[in-house]
């Protein structure tokens, strides 16, 4: 179990993030994500892997003006 922006969820863990983020489908938008409470880079995202208990925090970027 793991809560993904303040809903806890039932997933099969550790699951790498970026598996995580296409089920979740963010895969092909920019995002930001806080892991336990740590904000992570793009670059980030591939060494990471969720384990039961993580708290997530996925934030779309989306343009404006």
């Amino acid at each position: 179990m793991i809560i993904v922006n303040g809903t806890t969820q039932e997933f099969t863990t550790p699951r790498p993030l970026p598996e995580l983020l296409q089920e979740l489908g963010f895969a092909d938008k920019p995002v930001v994500v806080e892991l336990n409470r740590e904000a992570l880079s793009p670059s980030e995202f591939s060494k990471r892997v969720i384990q039961d208990g993580d708290s997530l925090e996925i934030i779309t970027i989306a343009a404006g003006g």
